[in-house]
């Protein structure tokens, strides 16, 4: 596998500075508790007021510490076993790599952009650049015009191409539907928020990740070579992320919060995404491409 000792070293700080990163949101509790805050729009909102993330509202809280228990006890874990299993040089083991350290790559985008300042703000900053790296590095180490050629007939071209075509669409009209409406009627500025300086989950949503999930599909559809290499790295980025997510509506279930029907469409939308992602795997030839 190229540049095996270089990701080598990047995986082997992501997981620590990750552990770091986590472990505290997970466990951290000091703080004198929930307070009201009057953003400079004139909202009302309720800081979480204890922990890590103890001057960002309850609700981004509550889903922070919710994915902080995904990529705990299951991101980390994941990405040194991919890692382990990528060194044998597996075309599988290799895209499930790239995958997975596209969700630490994302995940801590968001949270440096996100996250209000904090201790651990050179950590986020780390976390960011190493998985770039690592991430960057992964994709470096396939031949992409040899990909096709390394998948079976019994490649799920239609239905993974197809998913992610939709979900994309899906999302995409979700967040239009959180930005549009405001700008329509004057108020401008969406409930959602808060005392936030924009919105960065739709913004990077809706200008880089949905439409590279768009492309994706689109390419995969059209039996692309690129398209070969995108789709099941996305897929496994997807997996991890649409986990997160549903730990982020469980915590907020279990502080109160209505989470019907998101209940029950997230945790669909990720056996979906878990078919796909295995199938797409599954289709790869073992040998190294």
């Amino acid at each position: 596998m190229k540049y095996s000792k270089i990701i080598g070293v990047l995986v082997l700080g992501i997981m620590i500075a990750s552990s770091i990163a986590a472990g505290m949101g997970v466990f951290s509790q000091q703080g004198p508790g929930p307070w009201e805050h009057e953003s400079i729009r004139g909202q009302t909102v309720t800081i979480y007021g204890q922990g890590l993330y103890k001057h960002m509202s309850a609700d981004v809280a509550i889903q922070g510490i919710g994915q902080d228990y995904v990529t705990l006890f299951l991101g980390i874990p994941l990405l040194g076993l991919a890692f382990l299993m990528a060194r044998r040089g597996g075309l599988r083991s290799r895209l499930f790599l790239s995958g997975v350290l596209g969700y630490f790559l994302v995940t801590y985008l968001f949270y440096l952009a996100m996250g209000t300042y904090n201790v651990l703000y050179l950590v986020y900053v780390f976390l960011l650049g190493s998985s770039f790296f690592a991430f960057s590095l992964s994709l470096m180490g396939f031949e992409i015009k040899r990909l096709p050629e390394a998948f079976g007939p019994r490649t799920p071209i239609k239905l993974a191409g197809g998913f992610l075509i939709f979900n994309t669409l899906a999302i995409a009209l979700m967040w239009l539907g959180v930005v549009v409406p405001p700008l329509l009627d004057g108020s401008i500025y969406p409930v959602e928020l808060q005392h936030y300086t924009t919105l960065i989950v739709q913004g990077f949503d809706l200008g880089l990740l949905l439409p590279l999930s768009f492309v994706s599909g689109l390419l995969l559809l059209k039996k692309r070579p690129l398209g070969y290499l995108l789709v099941p790295v996305y897929l496994v980025f997807l997996c991890l992320l649409m986990t997160a997510l549903s730990a982020k509506i469980v915590a907020m279930g279990l502080a109160g919060v209505s989470i019907i029907p998101a209940i029950f469409v997230i945790p669909t939308v990720l056996l979906i995404n878990l078919i796909c992602t295995v199938l797409m795997l599954k289709a790869a030839a073992p040998q190294e491409a």
